[in-house]
C-alpha cells in the first residue's frame, strides 16, 4: 500500500500530517510513504529528514498519481478533489456533520474517505484521537497566549518593595483543551477556578488543583465523550454562578465545543462589560462561532478594556508538536485499519465504521 502524504494548503497551516519518525515506522510495517515536495518544511521536518528514513519525496501531482492512500490534517479541497479518482482511500479532518458539501463532492469522485475527526470515544480509540492529541496543546499554547497579552503575572512573587497577588485564572469547558489549561496555569502559579456542563469532570479538574464551579445541570452530562448542548435554564444557573469570578479573573479560557454544532455563548457582551479592567478573554471556539458573544476568528476585541481574542490557538503554532502527535494518531489508525498493508473494511468494528463516512462512493454516515 503507498501512503501518500500532502502539504497542507490552509492558510496559516504549519503541520504535515506525518513526521519523518512515524514514516520510518510505516515503512518498517511494509507501507510504502510517498510525500509532497516541502509538505514538513513549516514543521521543521526537511525533505532530506523523509529520504533518509527511507520515504520518497514527489510533487504533487505524482503523489496524487502514486499513492492509494491520501493524508491530510485539514479537509480536503477543491483543489485537491481535481486530482483525486475512485482508487483513493481519503484520510484527514473532514467534519463531515458540518460539511456536507464536501461530503457529496468525494463521494461524486467515487473515492473512500475515512475523518479522523469522527473517532469514538472509546479506551481503544485513545490512540488514534486526533481531537485530545491537538486539543491538549491548544490548551498549554492558550495559557500561554493569555500570559503574553496580560499586564500581570501569574505567580504570587514576594519582592523587596512588596508582594503581588498571583493572577485568577477562568476555565470554561474542562476537556482535553481545558484540563491541560489547568494544569498549566497552575503550574505558572495562578488562582485556577473552572466550571462545566459534566459533573464527572468535577474531581478532574480538582485533582489539577482547581476550584470548581458546580452548577445543577438537571442531568445534562456528555455524548460519546462530549458536552451536550446545554439548555436555556442551564445557561442562566450557570451565568449566576460564575459571575463572581468571571468578574474578578484576570484571565478566562473558554474551550466549549460541540462537534458538528456551532459553539455554545458561554459569555454575553454585557458580562464582558462588567469584567475588570485589563482582564484578557481567549476563546479558543472562535472557529465554531465563538463560546463568547463578542469573539471574531484571528481578531482581538477591545471592550471597556477587556481584550477578546478569538482564535483556535490551533496546534500549528506549534507544528513540530502537533504534527508528530497527529502523526502517531495516523500510524495507529492504520495500523488498526489493514493487515499486511492491506485494508480489511471491517464494517461491523465500531471504530472503522464510525470514521468510514464515504465507501467507494457511497456516503455512510451524514
Amino acid at each position: 500500500m503507498k501512503i501518500g502524504i500532502l502539504k497542507e494548503t490552509q492558510k496559516g497551516e504549519k503541520r504535515v500530517s506525518l513526521s519523518p519518525n512515524i514514516a520510518k515506522q510505516l515503512i518498517a510495517k511494509g507501507f510504502t510513504v510517498i510525500v509532497e515536495e516541502s509538505a514538513g518544511e513549516a514543521s521543521s521536518y526537511k525533505d532530506e529528514n523523509f529520504t533518509e528514513v527511507g520515504a520518497n519525496i514527489e510533487k504533487r501531482g505524482v503523489v496524487f498519481k502514486e499513492a492509494d492512500v491520501l493524508i491530510k490534517i485539514n479537509p480536503f479541497d477543491e483543489e485537491d478533489l481535481k486530482l483525486v479518482d475512485k482508487s483513493h482511500v481519503l484520510i484527514s479532518q473532514l467534519y463531515h456533520k458540518s460539511n456536507p458539501k464536501l461530503i457529496k463532492a468525494i463521494a461524486a469522485k467515487g473515492a473512500s474517505a475515512f475523518s479522523m475527526d469522527a473517532m469514538p470515544r472509546i479506551s481503544r480509540a485513545q490512540d488514534m484521537d486526533v481531537l485530545s492529541s491537538q486539543n491538549n496543546l491548544a490548551g498549554y499554547k492558550a495559557v500561554i497566549l493569555g500570559a503574553y497579552e496580560m499586564t500581570k503575572i501569574f505567580p504570587l512573587m514576594m519582592t523587596a518593595a512588596g508582594t503581588i497577588t498571583p493572577s485568577k485564572v477562568l476555565i470554561y469547558g474542562v476537556g482535553v483543551a481545558g484540563l491541560q489549561a489547568i494544569a498549566t496555569a497552575k503550574r505558572l502559579g495562578a488562582v485556577v477556578e473552572a466550571t462545566d456542563i459534566r459533573s464527572e469532570t468535577k474531581e478532574q479538574a480538582e485533582s489539577l488543583g482547581a476550584k470548581f464551579i458546580s452548577v445543577d445541570n438537571q442531568g445534562e452530562q456528555s455524548e460519546g465523550g462530549y458536552a451536550t448542548e446545554a439548555s436555556e435554564d442551564y445557561v442562566r444557573k450557570q451565568k449566576e454562578a460564575v459571575n463572581k469570578s468571571l468578574f474578578q479573573a484576570d484571565l478566562v479560557i473558554t474551550t466549549a465545543n460541540i462537534p458538528g454544532r456551532k459553539a455554545p455563548t458561554l459569555i454575553t457582551k454585557e458580562q464582558v462589560e462588567q469584567m475588570k479592567n485589563g482582564a484578557v478573554i481567549i476563546d479558543l471556539a472562535a472557529a465554531q462561532g465563538g463560546n463568547c458573544e463578542l469573539s471574531k476568528l484571528n481578531e482581538t476585541v477591545f471592550v471597556n478594556g477587556v481584550k477578546v481574542i478569538g482564535t483556535t490557538i490551533a496546534p500549528e503554532s506549534v507544528s513540530t508538536n502537533a504534527s508528530e502527535l497527529y502523526a502517531k494518531n495516523i500510524y495507529n489508525f492504520l495500523v488498526h485499519l489493514t493487515e499486511d498493508a492491506k485494508f480489511n473494511w471491517d464494517l461491523e468494528e465500531e471504530i472503522t465504521d464510525e470514521t468510514l463516512i464515504i465507501k467507494e462512493g457511497t456516503i455512510r454516515k451524514n
